[in-house]
């Protein structure tokens, strides 16, 4: 299905540049962006892709990773063709290294029928880039919102400031995956960034735009496990972003061209979890480490487990109905409907 654009503007003969995504490609007649799905067609964007779809999976959002945003509840994942990074430890290379389109064509009123018919609080747009295909995200959006449904964005947060526009009202949530505690010399070898500017300017835009914000770092030994720079990184976001920005530490998991990369250990993530907390990071996690202690959410009042977890699941919940500590009164950060129950859920894809 190929939709045009709304994200581009006119250079004049017969070049344009996509404004998607902070690339800014410039585009003649014919010519595809990086990500390939975005193209010059007789002088206007067309995005090639619109909602032909090669992800489609049931998942709870604590899987996202959302720690504040409906804790407990499921989310329908949706995902397209392409990225506009080039990651080389990319978990998704199936998908997001496509450099044709695959899938099949599923219409907004399709994905938001299905989210319904299967009891799930929202949908998020995930498993590759959806600033490539924020025109289809944002039309599966609006009618999402018009039957209740949340709505989220997974992202590298490469965007501009046309995009956060277009996700104003429109989008509830994002968790946005830093690598490497957002070294720039790590993101020009391994991610094919030139910049990690615009990363923080468009969660700062996020932030103004009303949008929960949480963010994701991951951990990648020898080449992006700097203590230094979790500390440059905590501290800038603390600065610019505040307090309660919740961070998860990620621990790597050898994928993609970087088999031969070790997974990170635990003390490593414990490391980079305690120097966030001790620049003023009230919710500081750590991920892909299964059941550790960091997985829980604590109280920034009193230190006292607000929220157990353990995997994706929820085994404990003290906090009021204002999302108050029960021990102390503190206020805990919180976004969203939060189901009165926490049942098991399903991890299932349905394409």
């Amino acid at each position: 299905m190929i939709r045009e654009a709304g994200l581009y503007t006119d250079m004049g003969k017969g070049m344009i540049e996509c404004r998607a995504c902070a690339r800014l490609c410039k585009l003649r007649e014919g010519a595809n962006g990086f990500c390939y799905v975005r193209r010059n067609v007789g002088g206007r964007l067309q995005l090639m892709n619109y909602g032909v779809l090669e992800a489609i999976q049931i998942d709870p959002i604590e899987k996202k990773p959302f720690s504040h945003f409906m804790p407990g509840s499921s989310v329908l994942g949706v995902g397209t063709s392409s990225c506009n990074w080039g990651c080389l430890f990319c978990q998704n290379h199936n998908i997001s290294k496509d450099k044709e389109i695959q899938g099949e064509y599923f219409s907004p009123e399709r994905i938001v029928g299905m989210a319904l018919e299967n009891n799930t609080q929202g949908i998020a747009f995930t498993y590759n880039e959806p600033t490539i295909f924020m025109e289809y995200a944002i039309d599966v959006a609006r009618l999402a919102h018009r039957e209740g449904l949340a709505t989220m964005f997974v992202t590298n947060g490469y965007m501009t400031e046309e995009a956060v526009l277009a996700m104003r009202g429109n989008i509830d949530a994002a968790v946005v995956n830093i690598k490497g505690n957002a070294e720039q010399k790590f993101a020009n070898r391994f991610e094919a960034v030139v910049s990690n500017e615009p990363i923080f300017e468009s969660m700062a835009a996020m932030k103004r735009a009303g949008i929960h914000l949480e963010m994701t770092d991951l951990i990648i030994p020898r080449v992006g496990d700097s203590l230094e720079a979790c500390g440059a990184l905590t501290k800038r976001v603390v600065e610019t972003l505040g307090p309660d920005v919740p961070m998860h530490f990620n621990a790597f998991h050898p994928d993609y061209k970087m088999m031969d990369y070790p997974v990170t250990d635990y003390a490593t993530l414990k490391a980079h979890r305690d120097i966030a907390e001790s620049n003023g990071v009230n919710y500081a996690y750590i991920g892909n480490a299964y059941g550790n202690p960091h997985e829980n959410t604590v109280c920034p009042g009193c230190g006292g487990i607000a929220i157990g977890r353990e995997g994706f699941s929820i085994t404990s919940w003290n906090l009021d109905a204002w999302n108050r500590c029960n021990s102390c009164g503190t206020a805990v950060l919180m976004r969203g409907t939060v189901p009165k129950s926490f049942p098991e859920r399903r991890i299932e894809s349905l394409l």
